[in-house]
């Protein structure tokens, strides 16, 4: 017999996976594992991992967003007051209410050590610094995900951008590496949608799209008898599937959602920044088109946000884009929660480095690279901490230092992978660990 059972989370319809099925140990022959499957997908029940990464890019204050320093002096201090939150004796930044009241599904680290230095997404989307790269040069961890185990769902590629092209190129994720392009990122933001085109098929030959429609629904039917073809590569799969599916555009149209979820995130203001046509816009709305997506099947979901490069202006800047971080990091973590995903994706927040505890004769922060901050959310973890400390300035962590690879070891932990033990093969056939000695952080264990 097979029993379909659970209780429903608070301000939700769904049950989680673990609450899903009970099997008893007779009559069951009946179903199939289809059946099974199927009656997952009717329920809206996930059976995926996955990580949602949000790139603070530039390198975001952390002595103005989660590790304020009230008593320093004023050249240090700076504009921002700290405020109460969940956590009884734990407070963070005025700009961030929603964070702070709902900070017992957060860990903050305030002690992250380890960065290179670098203008680049490279340390936060591999997990490895940038020097003495093998052949080909390490791939970011959604090509991992991609080469570990592919997608979840034909019509869902496993590693998804959501970011826009950057001016500064290193911010920009540095790709598949060595496992090669068939990893990429899919961007639907950027060209990859253009170059998707199925030979000896001419759009301008139908004059309607149910037309169209019925063309790709032969090809997918002659590809589900057939197969693909022999000399089909990776990025005719992948443009196969993602032609003859639904899947992925409907997990793009944010008018399937409710209007009153998408209010809950914020209002997309593409010029918050006098420098926002250069690619660094703080788009809301994409952390709801993030959570749709990996509910859809995608592995990982990567979103650029903002530019936190404030060499001047540190306080003006921060005023208009940290409070809209801070309602749409909030929104995504309780829209997880209330789908009964909190468990399945895990959430981070970070840039590559901080900012100096001294403020510069431009009101600004430069770049300082002994300690900056992250956020966690989500993948199951035992939230409601802050891990480490620094010292009085913000300068240096003086309690329990935290590597960005330790950081990224969670991130597989939580995937279900060891990444201590789980290797991928580089262009010379060698086997590469995902990391050769950082272990997940005990506290989140």
């Amino acid at each position: 017999m097979l029993k379909i059972t659970g209780h429903q989370h608070e301000n939700s319809n769904q049950l989680s996976r673990r609450e899903f099925l009970t099997i008893g140990t007779m009559g069951f022959t009946g179903l199939s594992l289809a059946d099974i499957l199927r009656a997952e997908a009717a329920s809206g029940i996930r059976n995926h991992k996955s990580v949602i990464m949000i790139y603070l890019t530039g390198g975001p204050p952390h002595q103005d967003m989660v590790d304020l320093k009230p008593d320093a002096p004023s050249e240090i201090r700076g504009e921002f007051s700290p405020i109460s939150t969940k956590l009884p004796g734990i407070q963070i930044s005025e700009l961030m209410p929603r964070t702070a009241a709902m900070l017992d599904k957060f860990v903050i680290i305030r002690s992250l050590e380890g960065s290179d230095g670098r203008h680049s997404s490279f340390q936060c989307s591999t997990g490895r610094t940038f020097a003495n790269q093998p052949q080909g040069g390490w791939p970011e961890i959604g090509s991992v995900l991609s080469r570990l185990h592919g997608p979840v769902h034909p019509g869902i590629p496993a590693n998804i951008d959501l970011s826009l092209p950057m001016e500064h190129l290193p911010y920009n994720l540095p790709g598949p590496g060595f496992l090669g392009q068939t990893h990429s990122p899919f961007k639907p933001t950027g060209e990859a949608l253009a170059d998707m085109t199925l030979n000896n098929l001419e759009v301008s030959r139908f004059d309607d799209r149910r037309q169209l429609l019925s063309k790709f629904n032969a090809v997918r039917r002659g590809l589900d008898t057939n197969g693909y073809p022999k000399d089909a590569d990776g990025f005719t799969k992948q443009a196969l599937d993602l032609l003859t599916s639904s899947k992925l555009a409907e997990a793009l149209d944010l008018s399937k959602e409710k209007p009153s979820v998408r209010e809950r995130y914020g209002k997309d203001d593409p010029n918050i920044l006098p420098y926002s046509n250069k690619g660094y816009q703080a788009i809301v709305s994409k952390f709801l088109t993030a959570r749709r997506l990996v509910e859809a099947g995608a592995r990982i979901v990567t979103i650029s946000y903002a530019d936190f490069d404030w060499h001047s202006g540190n306080f003006t800047h921060g005023r208009k884009v940290i409070p809209l971080l801070d309602q749409a990091l909030t929104a995504l973590v309780t829209d997880l929660h209330d789908r009964g995903m909190q468990d399945d994706v895990s959430v981070v927040v970070w840039g590559e480095f901080g900012r100096t505890p001294k403020i510069n004769a431009n009101a600004g922060r430069d770049h300082w690279t002994k300690v900056c901050s992250a956020i966690l959310a989500g993948g199951g973890m035992p939230t409601g901490q802050v891990i480490g400390a620094t010292n009085r300035y913000a300068e240096e962590a003086i309690d329990r230092p935290v590597h960005f690879n330790e950081v990224f070891s969670q991130l597989y932990h939580n995937l279900g992978i060891d990444p201590t033990l789980t290797t991928v093969n580089d262009l010379s056939g060698r086997p590469r660990y995902l990391q050769d000695d950082f272990r997940p952080l005990p506290e989140l264990s």
